[in-house]
């Protein structure tokens, strides 16, 4: 068992309140789910309003199959949103 886990953060300047942040996040959340179905919240900074953190995890049973969800996961992300991404972190356990 192969389990991937990535963490996106991203930066969202014109997010002013934390229920335009709240709508921002689940859209991202509902759609990347939905689509590769896999584990996705905001794991972080969930107080500030215009930094957005959101873990991801996925499970299979090859690393090579684990990469390519977790890029197809990070590429449709970010073609759908505006946000600008400042930082990912990945791990293959």
């Amino acid at each position: 068992m192969i389990v991937g886990a990535m963490t996106i953060k991203f930066y969202v300047p014109w997010v002013h309140s934390l229920k335009e942040k709240r709508m921002v996040v689940k859209s991202i959340c509902g759609k990347a789910g939905n689509k590769f179905n896999i584990s996705i919240a905001e794991v972080d900074a969930q107080d500030v309003h215009q930094t957005i953190v959101l873990g991801i995890a996925c499970v299979t049973d090859e690393t090579s199959h684990c990469n390519s969800i977790l890029d197809n996961v990070l590429y449709f992300i970010e073609e759908n949103t505006e946000a600008e991404i400042v930082k990912i972190d990945r791990e293959i356990l």
